[in-house]
């Protein structure tokens, strides 16, 4: 199967920071007196998949200037699910992904081995399933219309692997690819859904208004490389420093996600036009606690998606989670001390 899709910058597109344009006539002599120059800042797209806090980083990233600091020019675009951003990186209009790891590994099965995994930030499902009140078991489910974002998103697999744990045949129910996590929420509010497949914050947000959980994610800690970070082995061999800076920027900016509440509130703020306390209290609390420290992958989340994907393509079962990654800049981060003086152990 081949993929194209057309990368368009949106809204959501990571801001540059812009300095003083005020400088006095002898700066401006002296800057053109010396003819040395600082190096152009190395020019990166990236995508997301989802405005949540487990892929909030380049966000972090920029407002902690982070991306100044390793001299990185980075532009994030956002495409909901990870099938269409799967298809965005095939097309060659972005560099490196932050998302959900199903869409990449459906492609590399299909024959997509150029895509790899380099690093990691949450391992596990958080994900619930909430509905309106009179849906309140899981059965009460059967046949009735579901909310997934796009078919092979995070939102989607949770859903069949939650309804399965709950002895439910997932073609019983009525999924609807219903767009991005706001998108859903709203179709959700408006009674277009009966019920959808949602994680913090859109959760919270369900619940203020009157929502309840028919099944709890959080608590069925479903293995699943739900936020990863992604590329190509070809990039990787003509631009290894870059992407090594860029993971070092995102390592920092996920230390800032795990030790610095307020600051995290405040960018979250800004990115989800979210004020409200209580939604960010939830939304935080619940995400935080499973998201990694040191940027690891599991294999026990490659692996769940492979299982997933040899039900329709058996060629999946002859694929190890080892084929799939490439942790030189992990172990270069560890070995060299770079994760120890992040953490204050070093």
């Amino acid at each position: 199967m081949t993929y194209r899709f057309k990368v368009q910058r949106s809204m959501f597109k990571v801001p540059r920071r812009v300095g003083s344009a005020m400088a006095s006539t002898s700066a401006i002599f002296l800057l053109f007196a010396i003819p040395q120059s600082l190096p152009a800042a190395d020019k990166l797209i990236g995508i997301h998949s989802a405005r949540v806090l487990s892929q909030s980083m380049p966000w972090v990233a920029t407002e902690a200037g982070l991306f100044k600091k390793y001299n990185l020019d980075f532009d994030l675009v956002f495409i909901a699910s990870s099938p269409s951003v799967t298809a965005a990186m095939l097309g060659g209009d972005a560099e490196i992904s932050l998302g959900g790891g199903e869409g990449p590994i459906r492609a590399y099965v299909q024959g997509a081995s150029d895509f790899v995994f380099i690093a990691g930030f949450k391992n596990v499902l958080t994900h619930s399933i909430l509905a309106r009140p009179d849906i309140r078991r899981p059965a009460d489910l059967k046949g009735k219309r579901v909310g997934i974002n796009r078919v092979g998103s995070n939102p989607h697999y949770f859903a069949v692997q939650a309804l399965r744990r709950s002895g439910i045949d997932p073609t019983e129910v009525n999924f609807i690819q219903s767009g991005g996590a706001p998108e859903t929420l709203a179709a959700l509010l408006a009674g277009g859904l009966d019920a959808a497949s949602l994680n913090p914050p859109a959760d919270a947000q369900a619940l203020a208004r009157g929502l309840h959980y028919v099944i709890y994610g959080p608590d069925l800690r479903l293995p699943y490389a739900a936020t990863v970070f992604f590329t190509r082995r070809s990039l990787v061999a003509k631009r290894q420093p870059v992407v090594g800076q860029f993971l070092k920027a995102m390592a920092e900016a996920g230390k800032i996600i795990h030790t610095d509440k307020e600051f995290v509130y405040k960018v979250m703020g800004k990115y989800l036009r979210l004020s409200d306390r209580k939604v960010l209290d939830a939304a935080y609390n619940g995400e935080v606690k499973v998201l990694e420290t040191k940027l690891q992958m599991n294999d026990d989340g490659f692996q769940s998606i492979l299982d997933e994907v040899s039900r329709v393509d058996p060629r999946a079962k002859k694929i190890k989670p080892q084929d799939l990654v490439d942790r030189r800049f992990l172990d270069e981060m560890e070995k060299s001390g770079f994760f120890d003086k992040l953490w204050g152990k070093g």
